[in-house]
């Protein structure tokens, strides 16, 4: 048995708090056919079967269960660098048959009887969060970190507290059926639905549920501010983004750090963006005096961390997270933290999940700087404002998007998208429901 799933049995175990007020670990119709699914429709959805393995399967359509449930016809989803967190199993209490995806919109096809606001046949996109809209995170917008959505025992344990149930993203968040499927139920539909005007296509609206609006709480809620030269490290789309929403929030330069074709890519779409290809760098404090030599000796203003704490560089934190000794390398953080200037901003979106060793938590504190964890980001409090910069085109989303694909191809996308493969980098997912490619949209790649 995984880790994963020993954590899971762990959580069964014990048992939850008592605090949601929607089902909890509901992760696939077909687990509970007749409870929860309609077994005169099957869909086809992607799940995962164990650490490194998903697969495509046929399995009931969701049904309502409660009745704030909203049932959609998926017609777009994508695949997000978090969702290879879970496939590798660093993300834990995964059941094998879960179904994946927290980014995700479509077509109401039905709902319970206490749903408001919201008509068959609209066209929505979904936040990545569940929140349950009256608690108090909710009340300030702040749905990410939702009171009532999750009453996982042992995420409350590790962090002191619970975030909001999540689609797709494991029992430690909830355990939601994600959107990477034909169908997907969304509890308390009427506070987790955003209604896309027909000006604003599937191809863009899609990415409200999640990247947008978490690259622009990285920036903002970083502090960054007219003047700033700011340091992205990670050239996928959530940095992508991050360069451009700096520029809108002032800055005066952004200097992007990666290897490989990524950058080649962000020099085409980006053409602003400063490059740091870290890989034709000498030492272990290559990118710190790089940096430094770029920036007057002093290093940026802020730091935007853009690609997750699973990939260590080391010899030392390879073993040490075989090992179990710590879930998440700092490798990247003390980059982040060397590399700005004193009183500088660091700013944290790529996925950190547990523990960690050799943190220079003594640069933090000597030299006064900033280190900022902004968390899952708070969709709701974004989306509106972000979906009007769509509509106007300060904020074009398609941008950031290589592939378009089918969902029975699926398993294969999250091979390709893991490796890096074909020039991949966000992918726009669709299934039988999906309209016509809007313009701009990239051309349908089969695999």
């Amino acid at each position: 048995m995984s880790l994963s799933q020993a954590a899971w049995k762990a959580e069964q175990a014990m048992g939850h708090n008592d605090n949601a007020i929607t089902a909890q670990d509901v992760t696939n119709p077909g687990l509970k056919r007749e409870e929860w699914g309609d077994t005169s429709e099957t869909m086809k959805a992607l799940v995962w079967m164990g650490k490194n393995d998903v697969q495509m399967v046929d399995t009931p359509k969701p049904k309502v269960i409660e009745p704030r449930d909203v049932i959609l016809k998926v017609t777009g989803s994508t695949v997000c660098g978090s969702d290879l967190h879970l496939l590798h199993g660093s993300v834990v209490e995964m059941q094998k048959g879960d179904i994946l995806g927290h980014e995700f919109c479509g077509i109401i096809d039905s709902m319970g009887s206490e749903v408001k606001g919201l008509e068959k046949g609209q066209r929505v996109v979904a936040s990545f969060q569940i929140a349950c809209g009256d608690c108090f995170y909710c009340k300030q917008k702040l749905s990410s970190q939702c009171e009532r959505t999750n009453s996982n025992t042992i995420e409350k344990g590790m962090y002191g507290g619970n975030t909001a149930g999540m689609f797709g993203y494991s029992h430690f968040t909830g355990g939601f059926a994600g959107g990477q499927a034909e169908y997907v139920r969304v509890p308390l539909g009427d506070v987790n639905l955003l209604k896309l005007p027909d000006d604003v296509p599937d191809e863009k609206g899609l990415y409200l549920s999640d990247v947008v609006a978490t690259s622009w709480n990285c920036v903002v809620d970083t502090g960054v501010k007219e003047g700033d030269v700011v340091a992205i490290w990670g050239a996928g789309p959530i940095g992508q983004m991050c360069a451009d929403f700096a520029f809108m929030n002032g800055a005066k330069r952004v200097i992007m750090i990666d290897s490989n074709w990524r950058l080649d890519f962000v020099k085409e779409k980006h053409p602003k963006v400063e490059l740091v290809d870290f890989s034709k760098l000498s030492g272990a404090k290559g990118v710190v005096n790089k940096l430094k030599e770029m920036v007057d000796g002093r290093g940026p203003d802020v730091a935007l961390e853009c690609v997750a704490g699973e990939y260590p560089k080391s010899i030392v934190h390879k073993l040490e997270m075989a090992a179990g000794l710590e879930t998440d390398t700092p490798e990247i953080l003390n980059e982040m933290i060397e590399s700005v200037r004193n009183y500088g901003r660091v700013g944290i979106t790529g996925v950190y999940v547990g523990y960690t060793n050799h943190f220079n938590i003594g640069s933090l504190m000597e030299r006064g700087i900033r280190f900022i964890g902004n968390g899952q980001a708070p969709v709701h409090l974004y989306w509106e404002d972000l979906l009007k910069k769509i509509q106007s085109g300060e904020i074009d989303p398609l941008k950031m998007v290589s592939h378009r694909v089918r969902v029975e191809d699926l398993d294969k996308v999250y091979y390709k998208f893991e490796k890096k493969e074909d020039g991949m980098q966000k992918v726009y997912v669709q299934t039988r429901f999906s309209a016509p490619p809007c313009a701009g949209s990239p051309e349908l790649t089969t695999y």
